[in-house]
């Protein structure tokens, strides 16, 4: 049968302060377009359905409508898990109904030794758990990490492997050898981290979670999916998408995604930058990442930039800041100059900003009540 791997979907997560919820709606309609034209037998979500385990209402409203439109509209057979990311508790809520829609959902241990049979192909859907959980389903007080929990977790699933059916386990961890980025959260704690490959080898397919980059594994028979959207400025180089899999043939292959709103990193003069000749040759509505090459202070920068660049997630200089001392050798001598003036000119460099009028009173304000203790002493 042929199966669509997708995972990481992180429904709420914000870049920067700025709302991903369109940029997430667009791009999970491509993976429904793609799985209409590969008219694939079922799909498979990795887990970290959510970025929070308490996800907002408008988070909720996308996950559900996102679900009832692939399940109930398009009659797409969903295999789900939960992820490190999500509340397994308040993700399953409605779980013993969904199955009768053919969404298999499985946020708890137990669950993943029974297994989903479609075709030819049987699905061990293993959510991300914890190390107590092992040591209450085998009674064995010794299992403190996953590393050890994991032997008899594959050992039980693999009971149930019927020999005339291929089989595909669906996780959400990390394998070691794998490589990360800035947005994925380190789940490190107990013993989680470094999963070993081999124990993977029996399985003919296993699609997997946590990791953002399709790239991250290369097992003859793993892969994450990576997340559908760039989450930071560390995944700007990255490829999204999702996997398509044949388990008759075992081959996969991957189709890419095209964001909404890319991720742009530019390095240029503050000149340059608010030239139209310029900034007319790009996508002004991408998430920017800049790295300006003047050195010099530059009053009302981010105000300035925003008119033009209505995305900005960071401004860093690419050659560090003239220095105040530099500055004001230039320009002036600095013991002629009031306190609040120097105050002033302290904020205008840090922040790369001016006070605003309620600003300025209360540094107004401080400093004269400074003033007068210093002169009562």
């Amino acid at each position: 049968m042929k199966v669509l791997h997708t995972a990481d979907w992180h429904i709420g997560k914000k870049l920067h302060g700025y709302d991903l919820l369109p940029d997430q709606a667009y791009i999970l309609d491509q993976i429904k377009k793609i799985a209409k034209d590969e008219a694939v037998d079922a799909i498979v979500i990795a887990g970290d359905l959510y970025d929070r385990s308490v996800p907002s209402e408008d988070s909720v409203r996308l996950l559900n409508q996102t679900i009832a439109d692939w399940n109930l509209t398009e009659q797409f057979p969903l295999l789900a898990i939960s992820g490190n990311h999500d509340s397994a508790t308040r993700l399953a809520t409605g779980a013993p109904w969904f199955n009768q829609a053919h969404f298999h959902l499985h946020t708890r241990l137990q669950e993943a030794f029974t297994p989903i049979e479609m075709k030819d192909t049987q699905f061990f859907l293993l959510p991300y758990f914890e190390p107590v959980d092992a040591r209450i389903y085998f009674e064995d007080p010794d299992l403190r990490t996953i590393q050890a929990a994991m032997p008899k977790v594959i050992a039980k699933i693999q009971e149930s492997f019927d020999p005339k059916k291929k089989h595909v386990l669906v996780s959400h961890f990390f394998v070691a050898g794998s490589s990360k980025t800035d947005s994925e959260t380190k789940i490190e704690v107990g013993g989680l981290d470094g999963i070993n490959g081999n124990l993977l080898q029996d399985f003919d397919y296993v699609a997997l979670g946590h990791l953002h980059g399709k790239d991250a594994l290369k097992m003859e028979n793993a892969r994450y999916s990576g997340s559908p959207l760039k989450y930071s400025l560390s995944e700007k180089d990255q490829t999204k998408g999702v996997w398509i899999v044949d388990t008759a043939t075992g081959e996969f292959s991957f189709r890419e995604l095209s964001p909404l709103h890319e991720i742009q990193e530019l390095q240029t003069s503050f000149e340059k930058l608010l030239t139209p000749a310029f900034y007319s040759t790009i996508n002004r509505e991408d998430y920017l990442s800049i790295l300006l090459e003047d050195r010099a202070v530059i009053p009302n920068l981010m105000n300035q930039l925003r008119q033009v660049y209505p995305r900005i997630i960071q401004v860093e200089r690419a050659n560090g800041f003239e220095t105040a001392v530099e500055t004001r050798l230039k320009t002036e001598n600095i013991k002629e100059k009031s306190p609040i003036s120097l105050t002033e000119d302290f904020f205008t460099e840090v922040s790369q900003n001016e006070l605003t009028p309620q600003q300025k009173s209360w540094i107004e304000e401080g400093l004269h009540t400074i003033l007068k203790k210093g002169g009562e002493n």
